[in-house]
């Protein structure tokens, strides 16, 4: 336990954010689907418009996206779309 006392822990607010954006994506994405909507449309809707509406209110989802900046939100929807090809 003392060898942990010479070394120092590094926090970073940046991974903490991208996992907090990962969450709202995939809650925000369960909302709009089980109100019937099609996530993928909706996400475009708001990103380009920026425009809170395309986003159901259902689960508290409309409220949760308008947390994250849509610059991040793309980022996160990129980096998503990159690591998985």
């Amino acid at each position: 336990m003392t060898d942990n006392l010479n070394f120092t822990m590094k926090f970073d607010l940046d991974k903490d954010k991208e996992k907090k954006a990962r969450e709202i994506i995939f809650t925000v994405y369960q909302s709009l689907e089980e109100k019937g909507y099609n996530p993928t449309n909706q996400f475009v809707g708001y990103i380009l418009s920026g425009d809170p509406t395309y986003i159901t209110s259902h689960n508290n989802a409309r409220s949760l996206i308008r947390q994250i900046e849509r610059d991040e939100l793309l980022e996160e929807l990129l980096k998503s779309y990159l690591n998985t090809k």
